[in-house]
C-alpha cells in the first residue's frame, strides 16, 4: 500500500511542478496548438496554446513508479512493465504526430495510415508479449479467455484471436480517448476518474487474489498489486495535470498524451481481466467514439445529411449553444456515473459468487 501512495503521490507533484516549465519550454520554442478552421469559432482563441503537455504525464508517471518501487524495495514485475512499455508506445507515436503538427504548421499530423501503423505494431508487440511470462502459478499477463469481471472459461481462444482482440481493444480505446480530447480538460479529468477506478480494483483483486485466498470468488490475475502502483501514477499524473488544462487550459496533453492514456486504460482492462467492464467504466468514451462512426455512416447513406451538428458528440453540443465549461463538468458527471456504475458491477458480481 505504500508503493500505491507512494506512486500516486509523487505523480501527481511531478506534473504539477514539471507542467509549469514545460509551458515555458514549448512557449518559448512556438510548439503551440493549431485549430482546424471547421470547429467551433470559439475554439479559435486557442490557437497556439502549448501542446505535447501529455509528454509530461508520461515522464512523470514513469519516474513516479519507478520511484516509489525503489523506495519501498520491490522489483517491476512483467504485467507492470509491460503496461508502462504500451504506455511509452502510443506516448511516442503520438509525440511524432504532435512535433509533425507543430513542424509543418498543419492541423493534421502524422498520416492516418503511418499513424495506425505505429499502433498497430506497438499493440501486437504487447500482446504476443503478454501471452508469455507465466509465473509460478501459470499465470501470464494477459489470458487466452474472454473477460467481464473475471475470466470466463468456457471459451479458450486461440492466441491469433486473442492478439486481434487485443489490437482492436488498444486502437479502439487509444483513438477514443483521442476523440474526446477536444475541450480543456475534458478527457484529463475522465481519465482521472477511469484510473482511480482501475486502482481500486488492481487493490481488490490483489487482497482476494488466488494465491492469497483460494476460493470460488478469488481472482486469477497476474501481479494486480504492481498494476495498482500503475494505475495510481497515472491517476495522480492526470490530476496533477488537471491543474493546468483546465478551462482556461494553459498547455494540451496533444496526442502525445491522449494515445497514450487510452493505450494504458486499454491495457489495464486487458491485463486485469476486465476487457468487457472497460466498456462501462469508459462509458464517455465509447459514446464518443460512437458519435464519429454514427456520424460517418449516417452522412454516406444518406448523401450529405448529418445525425449532428458536429462530431464529437462534445461539439455537437458546443454548437447547440452550450458553454465549455458546461459540456466538460456534465460529461465529467456521466463518466462518474459510468465509473460508479463499473465499480459497481464488479463489487456485485464478487457479492453474488460469496
Amino acid at each position: 500500500m505504500r508503493a500505491i501512495l507512494l506512486s500516486g503521490g509523487l505523480a501527481l507533484v511531478f506534473t504539477l511542478v514539471g507542467t509549469i516549465g514545460a509551458i515555458r519550454f514549448l512557449t518559448t520554442r512556438g510548439y503551440g496548438q493549431l485549430i482546424r478552421d471547421d470547429g467551433p469559432t470559439t475554439h479559435h482563441t486557442k490557437r497556439g496554446t502549448p501542446t505535447m503537455g501529455g509528454a509530461v504525464i508520461i515522464l512523470s508517471t514513469v519516474s513516479a513508479y519507478l520511484l516509489a518501487t525503489l523506495l519501498t524495495s520491490r522489483l517491476p514485475t512483467a504485467s507492470g512493465l509491460l503496461l508502462l512499455f504500451l504506455f511509452l508506445g502510443l506516448g511516442g507515436v503520438g509525440f511524432l504526430d504532435d512535433y509533425i503538427k507543430i513542424a509543418k504548421q498543419r492541423s493534421l499530423g502524422l498520416r492516418s495510415r503511418a499513424k495506425m501503423t505505429g499502433q498497430v505494431l506497438v499493440a501486437i508487440l504487447f500482446g504476443l508479449v503478454a501471452l508469455q511470462f507465466p509465473d509460478e502459478r501459470g499465470q501470464t499477463p494477459a489470458s487466452h479467455f474472454i473477460s467481464f469481471t473475471r475470466d470466463y472459461m468456457a471459451v479458450t481462444l486461440p492466441t491469433v484471436v486473442v492478439v486481434l482482440l487485443i489490437l482492436f481493444m488498444i486502437a479502439a480505446t487509444s483513438n477514443a480517448v483521442n476523440l474526446t480530447d477536444g475541450l480543456d480538460g475534458l478527457a484529463t479529468g475522465a481519465c482521472t476518474m477511469v484510473f482511480g477506478a482501475y486502482t481500486i480494483m488492481n487493490i481488490w483483486q490483489n487482497n482476494q487474489s488466488c494465491e492469497l485466498t483460494p476460493g470460488n470468488t478469488c481472482y486469477e490475475v497476474r501481479d494486480p498489486l504492481d498494476l495498482a502502483i500503475v494505475s495510481a501514477a497515472l491517476t495522480g499524473a492526470c490530476f496533477g495535470f488537471l491543474w493546468w488544462n483546465a478551462s482556461p487550459a494553459k498547455i494540451f496533453m496533444g496526442d502525445t498524451g491522449s494515445l497514450a492514456l487510452g493505450g494504458a486504460l486499454a491495457g489495464l482492462a486487458i491485463l486485469t481481466r476486465t476487457e468487457l467492464l472497460l466498456i462501462v467504466l469508459g462509458g464517455l468514451f465509447v459514446a464518443q467514439a460512437l458519435s464519429v462512426i454514427l456520424q460517418v455512416g449516417y452522412f454516406k447513406l444518406t448523401n450529405g445529411r448529418r445525425m449532428f451538428r458536429m462530431a464529437p458528440l462534445h461539439h455537437h453540443f458546443e454548437l447547440k449553444g452550450w458553454d465549455e465549461i458546461t459540456v466538460v463538468i456534465r460529461f465529467w458527471i456521466i463518466t462518474g456515473l459510468c465509473v460508479a456504475g463499473g465499480l459497481g458491477i464488479f463489487y456485485a458480481e464478487w457479492v453474488a459468487g460469496a
